[in-house]
């Protein structure tokens, strides 16, 4: 990073041209008081914020200030994620609007039809949400429109968003709860299956015929023969010799 890169404006960019660039650049941000609390101190987010970054098209100053890490997941605001989505030459149009109760969020991906997404209050008391304290009691009409803007930008346009998550919708999802360790149980025990008895011989000499027929007849093969008597009975290989010489003309047998 010992060389900076002039941009139209007058002004000059920082990313990254190598991994070592990346890790020092991280470094230096992560020391900083003015990076989001996420960031601050553990470098190692940063680099990954700054990789998320450049996939979806931001600088690495813009992918710290949109990329969010709730529960444990990196995530894009809303606001960046319409940003991304409109400057894509995929997108034709995004159109939102809200009547008080239900956020509609109207889009249009280039040779495809609209597609439309609502979030209606009922939605929100049946997601556990109504009455829930922090930006669903204080700002109800945002959050039904980040609520709709994620279902429809996140269907529309996967690959533009690489299927980044919209913060606002994960700040929704419960955390997982710690249950303490697994219950350790024993091994099941095996199950002890009763030795199958020999099929007799008797048998054999008893059913042989019919057996031939049935095969030569097409209703029946040999290795049919043999899965039904297997099922209850065992045969020595001499039997089961037998039993598939009777696909064979009755002449050429041994």
């Amino acid at each position: 990073m010992n060389e900076l890169t002039i941009n139209g404006a007058g002004g000059f960019s920082l990313t990254p041209k190598s991994l070592d660039e990346a890790m020092r650049f991280a470094d230096i941000l992560s020391k900083s008081s003015i990076v989001p609390k996420d960031f601050a101190g553990n470098p190692g987010n940063i680099l990954v914020a700054i990789q998320w970054g450049l996939e979806l098209g931001l600088q690495p100053m813009q992918a710290m200030q949109n990329i969010a890490v709730i529960n444990g997941r990196p995530s894009l605001w809303g606001d960046a994620v319409i940003g991304i989505v409109r400057s894509s030459p995929a997108c034709e149009y995004i159109y939102e609007n809200d009547d008080g109760n239900m956020a509609t969020c109207r889009v249009k991906r280039r040779g495809e039809d609209e597609q439309v997404r609502t979030f209606s209050m009922d939605d929100a008391k049946t997601a556990g949400l109504l009455g829930k304290s922090g930006p669903w009691s204080n700002y109800p009409k945002r959050m039904r429109q980040m609520r709709a803007r994620a279902f429809a930008l996140r269907d529309v346009f996967p690959d533009v968003l690489r299927g980044m998550p919209v913060a606002e919708e994960v700040m929704d999802t419960p955390t997982e709860r710690n249950m303490g360790p697994a219950h350790q149980t024993s091994a099941p025990r095996a199950i002890a299956y009763e030795e199958l008895p020999p099929y007799p011989q008797s048998n054999l000499a008893e059913n042989i015929q019919a057996w031939r027929n049935a095969i030569e007849v097409g209703r029946i093969t040999p290795e049919r023969v043999i899965a039904n008597i297997t099922s209850k009975y065992t045969i020595t290989e001499e039997q089961r010799q037998q039993i598939e010489a009777l696909s064979e003309p009755q002449g050429a047998e041994q």
